[in-house]
């Protein structure tokens, strides 16, 4: 996205993204379900009209926090992954960057990981920005298989008819079988959901250390993509 250039496009970016903010501090404080935009502009100081005047509605309003969302866990995704390190080292490092985010964003991740806002869809802009982090791990695997260390895990094959076509097309480029592509869709949700267990304490008196038992996590579904292997 290009820099705003002229002082109004400024002005506008700044006061954009104080929105934001406020929005993100009522997010941590009341939750999703409660965000409007008069208790932004009753925290900025500002009146409802002028907040109206750059997000139009209370979704408009969740699908930038959402997309924002979305961004920063991508970012985080793609800043760890080192293209030229070993593909096992390439997938814990995301592994763990996305971990890390989430535990200083934890109200961030349950909006776009959790429970559903009541009566809010998101929009087809979210879409592509939400592929970013997965992408990632897509990516390594595809770097993985080019050179041969790719070796899927033995098991249960993945019925093609299983995985839609829309996301075969999105890992087009990286020639995926429909049973890797299972195994990305399976690796990506464990992802996301041992992080959403450990944020909702659900591994009390269940691990005793949690970030040990994430990196088992990520090495487990690893190998059974077919990386981590002797």
């Amino acid at each position: 996205m290009n820099a705003p250039k002229t002082a109004r496009e400024r002005a506008r970016a700044e006061l954009t993204a104080e929105i934001l903010a406020a929005a993100r501090r009522q997010l941590r404080e009341s939750g999703a379900a409660d965000l409007s935009l008069r208790s932004v502009a009753r925290e900025l100081g500002m009146a409802s009209s002028a907040v109206y005047r750059y997000f139009a509605s209370r979704d408009e309003l969740l699908t930038a926090l959402i997309v924002q969302a979305y961004t920063e866990i991508g970012e985080a995704a793609e800043g760890a992954d080192r293209p030229g390190d070993a593909p096992e080292d390439r997938w814990l490092a995301v592994w763990r960057a996305v971990r890390a985010w989430s535990l200083a964003n934890r109200h961030e991740y349950a909006l776009i990981f959790g429970t559903p806002v009541p009566g809010y869809i998101a929009p087809h802009v979210t879409v592509e920005v939400a592929g970013r982090m997965p992408l990632t791990l897509a990516r390594i695997a595809a770097a993985a298989k080019r050179t041969g260390k790719l070796r899927p895990a033995p098991g249960p094959v993945c019925p093609p008819e299983a995985i839609t076509p829309e996301m075969l097309v999105l890992l087009e480029g990286h020639e995926f079988t429909p049973d890797e592509t299972a195994k990305l869709i399976l690796a990506w949700n464990r992802l996301v959901g041992i992080i959403g267990y450990e944020l909702h304490g659900h591994l009390a008196n269940v691990t005793a250390d949690d970030a040990l038992f994430f990196d088992h996590t990520a090495r487990t579904e690893g190998a059974q993509l077919g990386l981590f292997r002797d």
